[in-house]
């Protein structure tokens, strides 16, 4: 247990770094290595792992789950039922939502209605991209700065526009597939099969 601006949070190990003008609020577990910068807030019951980046204004909020060695950039709130898997990056001021029909008064029973959304392994979501909820970003994929994804992205999948459509494959260093599922940063080369991408 570590102390961190009078609240106390769980911790793997007391390795973490809180600026001192963002707040971990009690319950929140956040792993070792982890750097929480200027303005930013993490919830109860939130989960980071190990190695992360969280920028400046920054919102974990309940029950969000963030893995290892991810990075939220700047302006960046993750709202409750949004699960991110490991070395993630989410660009400045993209957006997720979580509820269909969000009223500031709900008249549904039950009130505020949480669908979850997964972002996988290795997934980039750009700038200013907006993600929909009830959907999941595939591994490796690679969202477009100012893209709305409306519906689930396949893996290594390139998304722009709005709404998001694939332009194209990525490889897992992010850059762009030739014709040939070539990628001409690091020379990986892939296969297209009914399951995704495969990996030669």
């Amino acid at each position: 247990m570590q102390l961190i601006r009078g609240k106390r949070v769980m911790a793997s190990k007391d390795t973490f770094f809180v600026h001192e003008s963002s707040f971990v609020d009690e319950g929140a577990v956040v792993g070792s290595g982890t750097k929480i910068w200027h303005f930013s807030h993490v919830q109860s019951s939130a989960r980071i792992g190990e190695n992360c980046v969280l920028g400046q204004n920054v919102n974990i909020g309940l029950g969000v789950v963030v893995g290892d060695r991810c990075k939220i950039q700047n302006n960046v709130s993750l709202y409750e039922g949004v699960i991110i898997e490991d070395e993630v990056f989410c660009g400045p001021s993209c957006v997720f939502t979580n509820d269909f029909m969000p009223r500031a008064q709900s008249e549904r029973e039950g009130g505020w209605i949480i669908t979850p959304t997964f972002v996988r392994k290795g997934a980039s979501i750009g700038a200013n991209a907006t993600i929909v909820c009830g959907n999941t970003l595939g591994e490796y994929c690679l969202i477009g700065s100012g893209s709305v994804v409306t519906h689930d992205v396949p893996p290594h999948a390139l998304m722009v526009g709005v709404p998001a459509r694939q332009v194209g494959w990525v490889c897992t260093c992010g850059a762009k597939l030739d014709k040939e599922m070539s990628c001409s940063a690091c020379g990986k080369r892939y296969r297209l099969e009914n399951e995704g991408l495969l990996l030669l």
